[in-house]
C-alpha cells in the first residue's frame, strides 16, 4: 500500500466515522395530483442508494427565498457525504433525485426530503458527497 493509498484509507475511515443518519435516494419521479382533493403527492422514484450518510447544512447557504409557482419557498443547501466505497448505484444520481433522511440522531432532520443539485465522484475523495437543497 503506497502512502497516498494509507492516507486515503485513513480519511475515508474518519469521514465514514461522522455518518450518522440513514438516507434513501430516489430517481426524479413526476408528482401526482388529486384533482378531487386538490392534493399533490410527491412522487416516489426508484431506489439508487439507502445507508448510511452525513447530512450537512451548507455553512454558506443564506436560505434564498423563491417563487414557486403561487407559493413563496426558501432555498437552502446541503451536503451529504455517503461511505466512498459503497456499492455503485443502479444508475448515476442527477439533479432532480430526491434525498430522504430517514434516522438522524437529530430528530428535526428526520423525515426531511431534499432535492439532487449535484454530485461529486473522485478516486482521491473520502466520501462521494452529494449537494442538494430543502425547498421547504
Amino acid at each position: 500500500m503506497s502512502e497516498l493509498d494509507a492516507l486515503l484509507a485513513a480519511g475515508r475511515a474518519a469521514a465514514s466515522d461522522l455518518m450518522r443518519e440513514a438516507i434513501t435516494v430516489r430517481t426524479a419521479a413526476e408528482a401526482g395530483f388529486d384533482w378531487e382533493s386538490g392534493v399533490e403527492t410527491p412522487g416516489t422514484g426508484e431506489v439508487l442508494y439507502t445507508g448510511r450518510a452525513r447530512v450537512k447544512p451548507v455553512a454558506r447557504s443564506r436560505g434564498e427565498e423563491v417563487d414557486a409557482g403561487e407559493q413563496n419557498t426558501t432555498l437552502r443547501e446541503y451536503t451529504i457525504s455517503v461511505p466512498w466505497d459503497s456499492p455503485a448505484p443502479p444508475e448515476r444520481v442527477v439533479p432532480g433525485a430526491t434525498v430522504d433522511v430517514d434516522t438522524s440522531p437529530d430528530g428535526r432532520l428526520v423525515g426531511l426530503r431534499l432535492w439532487v443539485t449535484g454530485v461529486e465522484y473522485g478516486s482521491t475523495a473520502t466520501a462521494w458527497r452529494i449537494t442538494a437543497e430543502d425547498r421547504s
